[in-house]
């Protein structure tokens, strides 16, 4: 009995020292493909527009409450935005310029927990588009670039933003299909305008040219999208409307989040090379990649739409067209936040955002019969 007690021990303590040695040679595997992803990544173009301060507009009320809230300092928050950009060879630099805005979403990271929030600002939403002129929200980028663009969030939402990342349609591709697709639940509604997008992912009113080179989505359901298929799954507008599309895009970037969370080192090393460099942004690229080390820790927990569905309403605003209106933007605002941080109470919208609201309904109210 004693010599099987002691052939267990034996047993047990090799187990022990071929665990050691295993995660010993984990952690020497990682070391050596961070140095190797900060090598080969720096050739491939990556680039950060480094913001300046001067040029980013942030309510004052705002900055301070912000600055006094240890809580709010727990929180980091990043303008997503995707761009009608459809060449193949969109890079940071063409992305930085003015472009129009199909996708505008605020992210939310609470930085001890994790967690984030997501919301999507209705491209026509009527609002102050950060230069005190008022047009729908996707005017902003178009006419001054990411700053501008950013500014509009602050201005409109009483938010801290200091930080972007813009991606073209061929990102969106390429991060799709880095993490081998993503799983999404295609209604029978959807699928004839998903394949008619893909046919036209690249046309435009000077180029209308259709393409024939893609897969077709052929049955309704759960299933894997490439990067071609999900781009357009993101783009579709006739099913259901704006609210939803922007629903879609929102389940495609979860579904990206939560397929990188299971990829291997060398996979991740891959997804940077092929998609950092099809994106515009404030980030370093350490920033990126200790976010990117990082990414099975995080969760997001909620997402939604702004204006508030039970806040909005939507009419024809003289000139501007088709617009989304806020109904009260100061209420739309207050339950942002709550949204946004939810540990955080006391928060009174700024002298900024009751002037939007008031320029907001006086311009619209002629319009929407409010």
């Amino acid at each position: 009995m004693a010599a099987k007690g002691q052939k267990k021990r034996r047993f047990k303590k090799r187990k022990i020292v071929l665990l050691i040695v295993e995660l010993l040679v984990l952690a020497v595997a990682i070391v050596a493909l961070i140095f190797v992803i900060k090598t080969t990544n720096k050739k491939t173009g990556i680039k950060n527009f480094e913001l300046n301060s001067e040029d980013i507009v942030v309510n004052s009320e705002v900055k301070e409450y912000f600055e006094k809230n240890e809580k709010l300092q727990n929180y980091t928050n990043i303008a997503l935005f995707g761009v009608d950009a459809r060449s193949k060879t969109a890079n940071s630099d063409s992305l930085s310029k003015s472009q129009r805005t199909d996708t505008i979403m605020v992210c939310s990271i609470n930085n001890d927990t994790k967690e984030i929030r997501l919301v999507s600002v209705y491209r026509d939403t009527y609002l102050n588009v950060g230069n005190d002129s008022y047009n729908k929200a996707n005017s902003a980028y178009a006419r001054g670039g990411y700053e501008q663009a950013i500014n509009m969030l602050n201005t409109n939402l009483d938010l801290y933003i200091t930080d972007f990342v813009t991606v073209g349609f061929q990102g969106v591709i390429s991060a799709v299909d880095a993490v081998g697709g993503v799983e999404i639940n295609v209604t029978e509604a959807e699928i004839s305008h998903l394949n008619n997008y893909q046919a036209s992912i690249y046309s435009t009113e000077d180029n209308p040219v259709l393409i024939t080179d893609y897969t077709p989505v052929t049955q309704p359901g759960l299933q894997t999208l490439n990067g071609q298929q999900a781009l357009a799954y993101c783009r579709i507008r006739y099913v259901g409307n704006d609210f939803q599309r922007t629903e879609r895009q929102r389940a495609v970037l979860e579904q990206i989040m939560l397929k990188a969370q299971r990829m291997s080192p060398t996979q991740i090393n891959q997804f940077m090379t092929d998609v950092f460099p099809l994106l515009a942004t404030s980030f370093t690229f350490e920033d990126m990649l200790s976010r990117v080390m990082e990414i099975s820790t995080y969760k997001i927990v909620e997402t939604t739409g702004f204006p508030f569905s039970d806040g909005l309403t939507t009419g024809m605003i003289g000139a501007k067209g088709s617009c989304v209106v806020p109904i009260d933007l100061q209420t739309n605002v207050i339950r942002l936040h709550q949204f946004l941080y939810p540990d955080v109470e006391g928060y009174t919208p700024s002298q900024q955002v009751i002037t939007c609201s008031e320029k907001i309904h006086a311009d619209t109210a002629p319009y929407v019969g409010r």
